[in-house]
Parts: structure tokens; C-alpha cells; sequence
């Protein structure tokens, strides 16, 4: 097992490139699984938005480096459409209250204990008189964005495990889709994106129709006319593009101060993110600095 802080920092190393692809930041928690689903990294073009790579695709976390295949084991937010919920769920677990289902607070959770798989097996518990205290992931029910709730008999999380396997392979196989739930809204935006794409192309159309009777040569006119087409494509991508970075930013605080170029304060470290602060960084062209350090 590997402590977030002993994973958090590392160089990430592509073991087939030979070459150094970043550094990494922070852990993107599943919370219905109870699981590591990517790690976010940072690297020389981190300008350009937030950038993961999926913890299946990790080959080995030693003492030193992050090892991966190569760079293509590395998601833009563009191609990571699979983890969009997480990024806007943004839950980290260390720093939330850890509560029983009774309704006592036992502390704070204070470091968490990953597995090879990724799966969270143990979360450190420092209470309030300071002394720690380890607690299995079996006893948490719910790892929420505030509060992590414990249940210590463990019962109710053990349960619904053994239950399917006392059932025909059939009911396991139906209950295997539950997962894959939250990435069918993925589809559903990629529709609507395209969806302005036809009324743009349609309106010109007519147009090309009009002067065909004057002479042959008009229809020739029609081949510029595509390109308008594909600037209204790359719009609607920098739109959606732009959109999802919003909704990624709103609701986390800043890591960092973040000043216009001359000098004037966009939001201070630690500070919540707010439409306001996104209108300012958009306008002084500091929106993806901004992207780069949240927490």
C-alpha cells in the first residue's frame, strides 16, 4: 500500500520513451467505488488545461517515480469525457469529518492508504486530541465532499457484496452495468454540441441555389462556402471546451494569488472561485493559469 502523500509529487516516467511526462498532483477519488480512478498531473503545458492519466494504466508507483507505457496513457480534459463527474465532483476525501452513522465526529480524515489497484483500503483518522487512528474501507459507507461516514460494524457494506455471490451468475451479470451509468450523459452532450453544426451549414445552402441558374460556374461558389462550416465547428468545440473548464473551476478555491499583468488581484489563495473571479481571469487572459491551481 502507498500513502496519498508518498504518490502526490512524483515525476511520471514513460518507461518506453524514456523521457519525463510531469508531475503528479492530485488523486481523483471514485467515491462509489471507494477507488483512485486517475491521478491529475502537471506539466510544461499545463497552460492548456487539466491533463490525467487513469489509474489503470499506471504501471508502478516506487519511491521515486510514476512509471506509465508512454505518453498516450496521458488524457486531455478534451478525451477524458469518462471522468467529468469526478473532476466536478472534485471529492478528496483527506481534510472531510469523519462521522459515524450514529452522529459522532471521531476526527478528521488525515491520510489515505491505496492499494495496487487502486482501491482505498485504509483512511487515517486524526482526532481532535491529535492522537491517529486507522480505520478499513469496509467500515465506510459513504466517502462524501464534507463528510466521510463510518459505519463500525462494517455490516451494511459487507452485505450487498455477499449477497450477489450466493445468487446465479446471471443477476451478477445484471448488476454489472450500474457502473457504467455515469458515462452515458457524456453522449448526450456530444449530440447537443453538434447540434448547431446543421442549422449553420443549412442557411447557406439556399444561397447556392440562387445564382446556379445564371451560370454553370456558380456551384464553384460552394466549395469556400464549407469553410465557414468549419469554423462554426471549432467554436462550438473551444464553447464546450471552455464550458466544462468553467464547471470544473466553480466551487474550488484558488492555491494560489492570481494578478492581471498589471499588478491588480484576480482572486487570493484560498479564496472560493466565483462566476466574478472566471469573468476577470477570462479577461485578463489568465483563465487556464487560473485552471492549473485550484484545490
Amino acid at each position: 500500500m502507498k500513502k496519498s502523500v508518498e504518490i502526490l509529487g512524483l515525476p511520471i516516467i514513460s518507461i518506453t520513451e524514456g523521457r519525463e511526462l510531469g508531475m503528479s498532483k492530485t488523486l481523483l477519488i471514485d467515491a462509489k467505488k471507494g477507488t483512485v480512478a486517475a491521478i491529475t498531473i502537471e506539466d510544461e503545458d499545463w497552460y492548456r488545461g487539466v491533463k490525467l492519466i487513469p489509474y489503470e494504466s499506471v504501471i508502478a508507483i516506487g519511491d521515486d517515480a510514476v512509471t506509465v507505457t508512454n505518453s498516450e496513457n496521458i488524457l486531455k480534459l478534451d478525451d477524458a469525457s469518462d471522468y467529468e463527474t469526478l473532476l466536478d465532483e472534485n471529492i478528496r476525501v483527506i481534510g472531510t469529518k469523519a462521522i459515524t452513522k450514529t452522529g459522532t465526529i471521531q476526527g478528521k480524515i488525515s491520510e489515505l492508504y491505496i492499494g495496487e489497484d487502486g482501491k482505498i483500503e485504509t483512511c487515517e483518522i486524526t482526532a481532535p486530541d491529535g492522537t491517529t487512528s486507522d480505520i478499513a474501507s469496509d467500515q465506510i459507507s459513504i466517502f462524501g465532499k464534507e463528510v466521510t461516514v463510518i459505519d463500525p460494524t462494517g455490516e451494511k457494506k459487507n452485505n450487498p457484496v455477499t449477497a450477489p455471490k450466493s445468487e446465479p451468475a446471471p443477476s451478477a451479470a445484471k448488476a454489472a452495468p450500474a457502473p457504467a451509468a455515469p458515462a452515458a450523459p457524456s453522449a448526450p452532450k456530444a449530440e447537443a454540441q453538434k447540434a448547431p453544426e446543421p442549422a449553420a451549414v443549412k442557411p447557406e445552402a439556399p444561397k447556392a441555389a440562387t445564382p446556379a441558374p445564371a451560370a454553370k460556374p456558380e456551384p464553384k461558389k460552394e466549395a469556400p462556402k464549407a469553410t465557414p462550416s468549419d469554423a462554426d465547428k471549432q467554436a462550438a468545440a473551444d464553447k464546450a471546451t471552455e464550458e466544462r473548464h468553467r464547471r470544473f473551476l466553480l466551487g474550488k478555491k484558488a492555491a494560489r494569488t492570481i494578478k492581471m499583468d498589471n499588478g491588480i488581484v484576480i482572486v487570493e489563495a484560498g479564496q472560493d472561485i466565483t462566476e466574478e473571479v472566471l469573468q476577470k481571469a477570462k479577461l485578463a487572459n489568465k483563465f487556464i493559469e487560473l485552471s492549473m491551481n485550484v484545490q
